[in-house]
């Protein structure tokens, strides 16, 4: 609501959904039948304390505690930890586990998850071990509800036949040999759907036409810089 704020909105309506609204709708399937799924964001259900631990317990915090503190006032800055966080596949105590294959029947199964709210606290409760298990809605919907709670406007975007490049030319590369038969070389793919975050706040760093609606992505990847 402050005008001097990295994340201020000056839309009332988009306030009243991206900063207040405790309920949305994730979009799942496929490009052929779209699925919207109810979740509940809870942002404001005795959660704080939570997200609070969630950036003392980072990588960031614990290599360098005063740097961390200093910037906790910056949203880049945040919302990069908080979407290292949110997974725990690079073990560093993160909420969920993400998994995509085999047998689910010994922990949750993530299309069983409506809401992010009965994790967090589950984390919690687990002494901060990773819930299992989290796929691409889960994941954005649980960051959408931290930020949220640490006072930064975000939602969720779901892209449908989604080009995943994993060798980093900017294009998705199949093979087939002299027959038309399709070679298994390469891991790029493309995924049914996948999900993930968008923030809004001011890019002093980057200029004014770059200010607005930032990406976050919070499902485990190939590394980056380690």
């Amino acid at each position: 609501w402050f005008s001097g704020d990295d994340v201020y909105m000056s839309n009332e309506n988009e306030r009243q959904e991206y900063v207040l609204n405790e309920n949305g709708i994730i979009f799942v399937g496929n490009a052929r039948y779209i699925e919207a799924r109810g979740w509940y964001y809870g942002q404001f259900q005795d959660l704080l304390n939570i997200c609070l631990t969630m950036l003392d317990l980072s990588l960031y915090y614990r290599q360098d505690p005063a740097m961390d503190v200093s910037r906790r006032g910056d949203p880049k800055y945040v919302g990069r930890v908080i979407s290292s966080m949110i997974n725990g596949n690079d073990n560093d105590n993160g909420v969920l586990l993400g998994k995509w294959q085999g047998s689910f029947h010994s922990h949750e199964n993530p299309s069983r998850w409506d809401g992010s709210v009965v994790i967090l606290k589950k984390w919690r409760q687990d002494n901060y071990r990773p819930v299992q298990y989290g796929q691409c809605w889960v994941f954005a919907g649980v960051m959408c509800t931290v930020l949220r709670c640490l006072g930064i406007p975000t939602r969720l975007v779901s892209n449908f036949n989604s080009a995943h490049d994993a060798d980093r030319n900017l294009s998705v590369d199949k093979y087939y040999d002299s027959s038309g038969r399709s070679l298994n070389i390469g891991k790029d793919s493309t995924w049914d759907y996948h999900v993930w975050n968008e923030s809004w706040f001011i890019r002093p760093d980057l200029g004014r036409s770059y200010s607005g609606w930032q990406v976050l992505d919070a499902t485990p990847q190939e590394q980056s810089r380690g």
